[in-house]
């Protein structure tokens, strides 16, 4: 008698259980559903965010694609020290960096302005001080790539010209 008590004992549990699991899934199942609905929803609005902010200079490198025999790179010499734009903090920050460009040796202008990057070296160099010297620290830390897009568009718009469809930083730090 009493194996057949525990069975019906068992059984019981094991109906409860089974009820139980079977409610924790479909009250599981309809939050993960709304969940999955808002990341969904927050996806969509960063992949519209990043692609309505994207930088004029920054879509114009994402469009030239620009074959690797086609390619040359210019790099600006002088590693550069420039002191950034005060956070509230009492103290001077500066980014140590160093520029290059990639310059695509096909282009219609190249034969002009290639020439050229060496005679106005200066004045790219002071728009690259001019546009790293605007942030933060925290804020060009966070920023790398929008800079370069910043500086790439400097530059195309100083030639008149994309034959230069790439800035970057070969070395950048932050102080």
């Amino acid at each position: 008698m009493k194996k057949n008590l525990m069975s019906v004992i068992i059984l019981a549990l094991v109906v409860v259980n089974l009820v139980l699991t079977a409610i924790i899934m479909f009250s599981t199942v309809s939050a993960n559903r709304k969940t999955i609905a808002l990341v969904d929803d927050i996806a969509g609005i960063l992949n519209l965010e990043l692609e309505s902010g994207a930088a004029a200079g920054e879509a114009a490198a994402e469009e030239a694609v620009v074959p690797p025999e086609n390619s040359e790179v210019y790099d600006i010499a002088d590693s550069m020290t420039v002191a950034l734009r005060s956070d509230g903090d009492g103290k001077d920050h500066y980014a140590m960096c160093s520029v290059s460009f990639s310059i695509n040796n096909q282009h219609d202008d190249y034969k002009t302005y290639q020439p050229m990057l060496a005679a106005k070296e200066s004045k790219i160099k002071s728009e690259i001080i001019e546009v790293v010297g605007k942030y933060t620290k925290e804020e060009a830390q966070a920023n790398v790539h929008g800079i370069e897009a910043e500086i790439l568009a400097k530059v195309q718009e100083m030639f008149n010209s994309d034959f230069v469809y790439e800035a970057y930083f070969r070395d950048i730090k932050f102080q």
